[in-house]
C-alpha cells in the first residue's frame, strides 16, 4: 500500500473547499470526496477519488450511505500498532490520516415554519457524524476538520512541519467535532421531544410520558420562546406553572418535611421562599394573627403549616406560589382559595380541595402534581451568558446534628429550638444569597435575602420579624376594619401601622377609609414592651457573620439561639457578643450560598 497521505472530504457546508482541497493536493496528499463534495473539487480541476473507489460499493438509498464502509472506517480507526497495521494490510485498506467533515444543516432545516417532519428526517446526517465520532476517536493519529474557519491554522502546521499535525492542535480539532455532534445530538433529540413527548400534543400524538412543557414566555414576555424538558425520562410533574418558584419551593418543603418528619408549607416569590413552615399547632392568637380563626374547616397540620408560611409576611406573599409536603386537604385548600396565589405545587389533592382550587381564576389557577419519588441528578448545569456553569447539586443534609458545635458559655439546645434552627437554614439553602432567617414556633418570621451586606440581611430579616412579633399586639388584633374590606388590603393597612410609615395626602385619606374609627399609632414605649415580650428566636445565617454588629441587631428581635458557618477573623468578637447577651452560638462549618 502507498504511504501516500490520505483525506477524506464529505461535507455539506463547502466554504473554504476548494483551497482546502488545491493545498492539499500540492503538498502531496491523496484526495478522497463523497458525493457533491467530489464532483465540485473535480469540477475546479482538482484530482480527487470517490469513496465509492476505495469501498468499491456505489452509493445508495438517495445518498444516505456513502461513507459507512470498513474501507473508510477501518482507515480511519486503525492505530499505530502492529495489530492494526496487520488488519490493514490483510484487507488492503489504506489508513486515512485527514478527515473534513461537517454535517446536514438540521437546526436550520427545522427553523423554518414549512419544515415538515420528512424534512427534518432528511436532514439528520448519519455518515458524517459517523465520520467526525471516528476521526475525533483516534485524534492521536488522525486531524479531523470539522469547522471551516480551521482550515488556515491546519494547513499551515501540515505544511510548515512536512505533513505532521502537533498534539495541541490535533487534539483541540477532536474536541470541536466531539462538541459539535453533542450539539447536533441534543438539536434532533430536542426536535422529536417536541414532536412525540411535548404536553401540548393531543394523546394520541404522544408516543409516551410527556418529557417536554412549553412555556407562554421565560422569565420575562419579550423571552420567547422557553419550555422545560428533561431527558430519558417522564417530567416530575404535572401543569403549567412558574417552575423556578415551584421547583425551588417543592425542594424546600420535601426537606423540611423529610428532616422534622412534620407537614411543611412554602410561600416562594422570585426564588427565595417569602415563608416557610411546619405543621405545629396554631394558638388562638396566632389564628387570629394569620386569618384563620374564622375558618369553618378544622386546621389539620398541613392547614397549620401553610398558614405560618403564608402569614409571617403577608405583604411579600402577595401573589405566591405554594408548595405542600403533602397531599392537599379541603382545610389547606380553603386558606389557598381565598389568597392571591399563582399556584401551587403538591404531591396530590383529595378530590373535594383539588374542586376548590379548579375555581380560583376562573378555572385558569395553577395546580401542580409533583411525583415525590422524583430525584434529580447529582450535577446541575445552568448558562449565564452564553457560559455554561456546572456543579454538583447543593446535597447538604440539615438536620438537628448540625448545631452540636455549641461555641458559646450558654449551651441549651431544646427541641423546640432545634427545629426552628433547621426551619431557618434549610429556608437558607433555598433562598438567594446573602441571607440571613429567623424562625419562630416552627415557622420563618423574618427572611433577609438577596443583600450584598450581611447586616443589611440581618437588619432586613429582623425588621420583618419585628413587624411579624407586633402583629400580635392586642391593638393590632383589635383594629376596627369596616365590613366588607378585602384581606389584601387588611394586611396592607395592618403593615402600615405597625412600621409606624408617615402617611399623606391621598394615601392617608385612603387608609382611613379602611376604618370605622381612625386608630391612635402605637407608641414607641408600646413597642418597646411588646417587643421585650418576644424571646426564644433562633437565626441561621448562610454565610458567616463578619462582624458582632449582627449579633447584636439578631438580639433585638428576640434571637436567643444562633447559627452561622466559622471562618470570620471577626468569630471571636461574634461570641463575644452572644456570651453578653446570653445567647447560644452554634457553629456549623455550613455555608450555603444559593444563586
Amino acid at each position: 500500500m502507498s504511504s501516500q497521505p490520505i483525506a477524506l472530504l464529505s461535507v455539506y457546508d463547502k466554504t473554504g473547499l476548494l483551497d482546502l482541497a488545491n493545498a492539499l493536493t500540492q503538498s502531496g496528499v491523496r484526495l478522497l470526496g463523497s458525493g457533491g463534495t467530489a464532483k465540485k473539487i473535480r469540477e475546479a480541476g482538482i484530482k480527487i477519488e470517490d469513496v465509492s473507489d476505495i469501498t468499491k460499493a456505489p452509493e445508495m438509498l438517495g445518498g444516505r450511505v456513502k461513507t459507512l464502509h470498513p474501507a473508510v472506517h477501518g482507515g480511519i480507526l486503525a492505530r499505530s500498532i502492529p495489530s492494526d497495521v496487520k488488519d490493514l494490510e490483510d484487507n488492503g485498506i489504506s489508513p486515512i490520516t485527514i478527515v473534513v467533515c461537517n454535517l446536514y444543516p438540521f437546526t436550520e432545516t427545522i427553523a423554518k415554519p414549512s419544515c415538515t417532519l420528512a424534512d427534518a428526517v432528511e436532514e439528520i446526517d448519519i455518515g458524517g457524524v459517523t465520520l467526525l465520532r471516528a476521526a475525533a476517536k483516534n485524534h492521536a493519529r488522525v486531524s479531523v476538520l470539522s469547522d471551516p474557519n480551521d482550515y488556515a491554522e491546519f494547513l499551515k502546521e501540515w505544511t510548515e512541519s512536512s505533513g505532521k499535525v502537533g498534539d495541541a492542535l490535533r487534539n483541540r480539532l477532536a474536541l470541536k467535532a466531539f462538541e459539535m455532534t453533542a450539539k447536533y445530538d441534543d438539536a434532533i433529540s430536542g426536535y422529536f421531544r417536541q414532536q412525540y413527548a411535548s404536553a401540548d400534543l393531543a394523546p394520541e400524538n404522544l408516543a409516551g410520558p410527556v418529557q417536554r412543557l412549553p412555556l407562554r414566555y421565560g422569565a420575562n414576555p419579550h423571552q420567547k420562546p422557553a419550555q422545560a424538558y428533561i431527558a430519558g425520562q417522564p417530567l416530575p410533574f404535572k401543569g403549567y406553572i412558574n417552575l423556578l418558584d415551584a421547583l425551588n419551593s417543592w425542594a424546600l418543603v420535601k426537606e423540611l418535611s423529610e428532616t422534622l418528619q412534620l407537614a411543611a408549607a412554602a410561600s416562594f416569590k422570585h426564588v427565595s421562599p417569602a415563608g416557610a413552615a411546619v405543621g405545629l399547632s396554631l394558638s388562638e392568637v396566632e389564628k387570629k394573627v394569620y386569618g384563620v380563626d374564622d375558618l369553618k374547616e378544622s386546621l389539620t397540620p398541613l392547614a397549620n403549616a401553610y398558614a405560618r408560611a403564608r402569614g409571617a409576611d403577608r405583604m411579600s406573599s402577595f401573589g405566591d406560589f405554594i408548595a405542600l409536603s403533602e397531599e392537599c386537604d379541603v382545610a389547606t385548600a380553603k386558606i389557598i382559595s381565598r389568597e392571591v396565589s399563582d399556584g401551587v405545587i403538591a404531591p396530590g389533592y383529595s378530590p373535594d380541595a383539588l374542586a376548590i382550587l379548579k375555581k380560583k381564576k376562573a378555572g385558569k389557577y395553577c395546580v401542580l402534581q409533583m411525583d415525590p419519588k422524583y430525584v434529580p441528578e447529582s450535577s446541575e448545569t445552568r448558562q449565564v451568558y452564553g457560559i455554561s456553569l456546572q456543579q454538583n447539586r447543593n446535597d447538604a443534609k440539615i438536620d438537628g446534628s448540625l448545631f452540636q458545635n455549641v461555641v458559646t458559655e450558654e449551651k441549651s439546645l431544646p427541641e423546640s429550638a432545634l427545629t426552628d434552627l433547621v426551619v431557618a437554614t434549610l429556608a437558607l439553602k433555598y433562598t438567594q444569597s446573602n441571607s440571613v432567617a429567623y424562625a419562630y414556633h416552627g415557622a420563618i418570621v423574618g427572611l433577609g435575602a438577596g443583600q450584598q451586606s450581611r447586616i443589611h440581611c440581618t437588619r432586613l430579616a429582623g425588621g420583618k420579624a419585628d413587624n411579624w412579633w407586633l402583629r400580635h399586639h392586642p391593638r393590632v388584633l383589635a383594629l376596627p376594619f369596616k365590613a366588607g374590606v378585602k384581606r389584601a388590603d387588611k394586611a396592607n393597612a395592618i403593615d402600615l401601622f405597625v412600621t409606624g410609615e408617615i402617611l399623606e395626602g391621598g394615601e392617608r385619606a385612603q387608609w382611613e377609609t379602611l376604618f370605622e374609627t381612625i386608630p391612635e399609632p402605637l407608641t414607641a414605649k408600646e413597642k418597646e414592651e411588646h417587643a421585650a415580650a418576644l424571646t426564644e428566636v433562633a437565626c441561621s445565617s448562610d454565610a458567616f457573620f463578619p462582624f458582632p454588629d449582627n449579633v447584636h441587631r439578631a438580639k433585638k428581635s428576640g434571637v436567643k439561639y444562633l447559627a452561622a458557618p466559622s471562618g470570620s477573623v471577626m468569630d471571636a468578637e461574634c461570641i463575644k457578643a452572644a456570651d453578653e447577651h446570653k445567647m447560644v452560638f452554634c457553629h456549623t462549618s455550613l455555608r450555603l450560598f444559593h444563586h
